[in-house]
This record gives C-alpha cells, sequence and structure tokens, in this order.
C-alpha cells in the first residue's frame, strides 16, 4: 500500500480514475503496436490485422485526454503556488524522469531497434558507447549514413513528459505575467461551453487543428517543429487549467455525456467507412481529417462526463496506491513490452500466447519497478515520485 498522507480538498477521485485508465490503455495500446502494420521499435512476427479498428478508436483522444487531466491537476496545484514554485516543482518532478530515462531506461529500446530493423550485431555496451551517447548522434541503417536513420539519444515514449514540462512552463510564465488573463479566460470559457457549446466548440477547434495544421505538420514529437501536436496538446492542457474549478463545465460535461457518446461513435463508424475508400484522394483525406477533430472530443466529453457521473466515488486503497504507481510505471513499461517482444520473437508463439506473456511481463516489470522505488529514497525522484517528506501542499492531485 502507498505511504498514507492527507489528501486535497479538492482532488477529483474520477479524473484520478481516468487518467490510471488511460494509461493503462496506454500500455495495452503499446503492446497492440507489435501486431499492427503499423511502425514500431520492435515487430512480433505475427500480424493481428483485427486489431487496427480497434486502436483506431483510441488513436484520436487517448494523448489529448492525458494532457487535459494533467492540465486539471496544475490548476489544483497552482492555486497552493506562486509562479516561480510552479515552475520549480514542475521540473523537480519532470526533469529528473526524463534524463534518467533517456540515459537509462530507453537505452535498451533503441538498441534492439537497431538490432532487429537495421542488422546491428554489436553488444548493447559497444552501442551504448560508441552511438548512444554520441550527443547529439544518429544511427543509419544504410550504406555511408543512408537513411532510415535513428536520432540518439532519443526519448521515445517519455516525449509526454518533456511536452508537459514545457506546457508547464509557458503557463507559469502566463501566471506570473497576466494572471488577470487567465481569471478572465475561465469566466469566458465557462459562458462558452454552457447548453450545447460543451460539445460544439471544442469539436470546432479541433476540426481546424486538424484540417489546417496537419497536412503541413505531421506529428513528430521531437518538441522543435511538432505545430500540429502543440496546437493540440497544449489546447487541451490549457483546457484542462481553465475549466478544472468550474462546476458548470463539468456539470455541462455530466449532462451531455450521452450526446458526446453517440457523436463519438458515429463519427468513429464513418471514420473507418471513409478509410476503407482509401486515402489517395484528397475529397476522402478532408473528409477523415473533418470528422477525427469531431471523434477526439466527443470521446473526451463522453468520458469526462460519464467519469464524473460514475467514478466520483468513496475513495479507496487502490485508487490511492494507483495514483503513486502509474507515473512509474509509465516511464518503465514500453522497455518491458520491447524487452519482452523481443525476447520471445525466436519461439514463434501464436501471437494470443505471445502478446499475454508480453503483457504478464510487462505488468511485472511495473509492480517490481514501483515496489522498489517507492522505498528507496534517491530512487523516487528518478520516477517522478515526491522525495519523501514533502509538505502536503505540493502534493499535487493525479497527474505529474
Amino acid at each position: 500500500m502507498a505511504e498514507a498522507t492527507p489528501e486535497p480538498a479538492e482532488r477529483r477521485i474520477d479524473l484520478d480514475w481516468i487518467r490510471i485508465a488511460a494509461f493503462g490503455l496506454l500500455i495495452l495500446y503499446h503492446v497492440g503496436l507489435l501486431y499492427v502494420t503499423w511502425t514500431f521499435h520492435v515487430k512480433s512476427s505475427s500480424r493481428v490485422p483485427g486489431l487496427e479498428p480497434l486502436m483506431l478508436a483510441l488513436n484520436p483522444w487517448r494523448l489529448a485526454l492525458l494532457f487535459l487531466v494533467s492540465g486539471t491537476a496544475t490548476c489544483f496545484m497552482a492555486s497552493k503556488l506562486r509562479a516561480g514554485q510552479l515552475a520549480g516543482l514542475r521540473s523537480a518532478r519532470l526533469l529528473p524522469p526524463l534524463i534518467f530515462g533517456m540515459l537509462v531506461i530507453v537505452a535498451p529500446q533503441a538498441y534492439l531497434q537497431v538490432v532487429d530493423s537495421f542488422g546491428y550485431v554489436g553488444s548493447f555496451g559497444e552501442f551504448y558507447r560508441q552511438h548512444y551517447l554520441t550527443l547529439p548522434g544518429q544511427f543509419c541503417a544504410g550504406p555511408g549514413g543512408r537513411p532510415p536513420c535513428l536520432i540518439l539519444p532519443t526519448w521515445n515514449h517519455l516525449w509526454f513528459v518533456i511536452y508537459l514540462w514545457a506546457y508547464s512552463m509557458v503557463l507559469a510564465a502566463i501566471l506570473w505575467l497576466a494572471p488577470g488573463l487567465v481569471r478572465r479566460a475561465e469566466a469566458g470559457l465557462a459562458r462558452m461551453l454552457a447548453g450545447p457549446g460543451i460539445l460544439l466548440w471544442p469539436c470546432a477547434v479541433l476540426v481546424v487543428y486538424r484540417v489546417v495544421l496537419f497536412p503541413r505538420f505531421p506529428v513528430t514529437h521531437t518538441l522543435i517543429d511538432d505545430w500540429y501536436a502543440h496546437a493540440l496538446y497544449f489546447s487541451v492542457f490549457m483546457f484542462g487549467f481553465l475549466v478544472a474549478r468550474s462546476d458548470a463545465v463539468w456539470q455541462a460535461l455530466e449532462q451531455w455525456r450521452w450526446p458526446a457518446l453517440a457523436g463519438a461513435l458515429v463519427a468513429y463508424g464513418l471514420y473507418l467507412v471513409l478509410r476503407r475508400q482509401g486515402l489517395s484522394s484528397e475529397l476522402v483525406l478532408a473528409g477523415l481529417r473533418l470528422i477525427y477533430g469531431i471523434d477526439q472530443w466527443c470521446w473526451i466529453a463522453a468520458v469526462l462526463g460519464f467519469g464524473r457521473r460514475w467514478l466520483s466515488v468513496r475513495d479507496t486503497p487502490a485508487r490511492r496506491y494507483l495514483t503513486d504507481a502509474v507515473f512509474p510505471y509509465y516511464i518503465v513499461h514500453q522497455t518491458a513490452i520491447i524487452v519482452a517482444a523481443y525476447g520471445l520473437k525466436s519461439y514463434g508463439l501464436p501471437a494470443w500466447l505471445e502478446a499475454t506473456l508480453v503483457i504478464l511481463a510487462t505488468a511485472a516489470t511495473c509492480v517490481l519497478t514501483y515496489e522498489v522505488v517507492r522505498r528507496v529514497g534517491w530512487l523516487r525522484p528518478l520516477f517522478g515520485l515526491k522525495p519523501r517528506g514533502r509538505p502536503v501542499a505540493d502534493l499535487a492531485p493525479a497527474t505529474r
């Protein structure tokens, strides 16, 4: 059981559970990437095409939802801190896991990728010394350094951490320079989102992003040139921050949960139908982008609305344990998936059995890692856990 600590009065149990579930889905999604035709760091010998429609159901909204919940948690944190303190606390909680993760946790992913995809035959130690730490560097499969190339060192799945840190720094600057602007934005957003506005306005914004920005700025997760992703993720992060304390907005999300779910299901169905028409027509691509933006927000609104309705329940030890555990789980899960999948690949197991073993190995690695880390003081900051003895005021709800 996690350490017993006093809970902040504004803690949102429903958002804690949503965050936990979203990270759980992320683990299953990354396991699924082993078996579909899309690129991944290591691939299984088996393919399961039936997984792709299920994964397409998650693609539009799973990460945007996490950034929104992170924004909400940051609002509760900011209520106890000055802007500079917020920036310092976010940096202390996010940067050590990012740096440690890139140097230690992610390196085996990169090694197995060049072995599996590029035919590298050297040892991990040779790869780490000669290639991974060449700051900056790249490992290219083609002769003479021709593509495809892997930029090293890499943050891989930890891109979420650096993006969350960057958005937190921008927010801290806004709170320092223009706190009145934030208060006016909170009030204005609450008015805009009354009634059907809770669905219409966010859908319109996300459609514009998908139609205008996405064709010009495909998602890269490299931070520097990822403008569609920044528009999307920073917007939902700020949305979460600005509506965190608005009872009217959360009531609207709960009231409109069924229309949101209906809209999400219809948009998802239309998206699958259009994809079957092929991706070579500009008209089809435009339709897919429009539907994608609607699908994004309708799923998010439905999850938040049903979560508020069903998950705002009496607290449980499981919620308290998993709220602390989920960030260390996130840090190690993809490395565990890739190592397990690569180790099982040569056995030629049926996809269902191989996937089951990968999931079990990943779950065991996550649990063991957290149980060790939470007991070792110097390891805790490297996995995003607060140092022992931190004052209660620093205990931010839910998401780091």
